[in-house]
């Protein structure tokens, strides 16, 4: 594998985990939403991630005799389970029985989350860095 492929490959995990704490962000900002355009609460949203080969056109370009991996976002589903039902009668999204329906999402949940997404966003940085430095001393051989 050759550098320009490590910084592809990276990069499209960089994406995907942006996408990633995106969602979270979301998750975590929505956590006391009532009342959506939908109807009903907020709706807690997963990302699902992919690897992906690279493509045919890039392996030959790149002349890769390993099949390289890198990884996109599938798809991003709203939670499906029934929220949460808290008894608050003045609240102004109240049922008529006192309780009102809040978003099933668990902030523990959502940090470690988050904690995950940056710690893998951090280390595919790192990557990144660590072959750029590669190639510059590569560079300072040829001097």
């Amino acid at each position: 594998m050759d550098i320009l492929t490590t910084f592809q490959v990276s990069a499209s995990a960089l994406k995907a985990n942006s996408i990633r704490l995106n969602t979270i962000s979301s998750n975590l900002a929505n956590i006391e939403t009532t009342s959506t355009p939908e109807g009903g609460p907020y709706k807690k949203k997963s990302v699902y991630f992919e690897s992906r080969p690279v493509s045919f056109k890039e392996q030959l370009e790149n002349n890769i005799r390993d099949s390289v991996q890198g990884v996109e976002v599938t798809q991003i589903l709203e939670d499906q389970e029934p929220p949460r039902k808290i008894y608050n009668p003045s609240h102004p999204d109240a049922a008529e029985d006192g309780y009102v329906e809040m978003p099933n999402i668990n902030v523990l949940e959502e940090t470690v989350d988050m904690m995950s997404a940056t710690r893998a966003y951090q280390a595919n940085v790192t990557t990144i860095k660590s072959a750029k430095r590669m190639a510059l001393k590569a560079l300072e051989i040829g001097r």
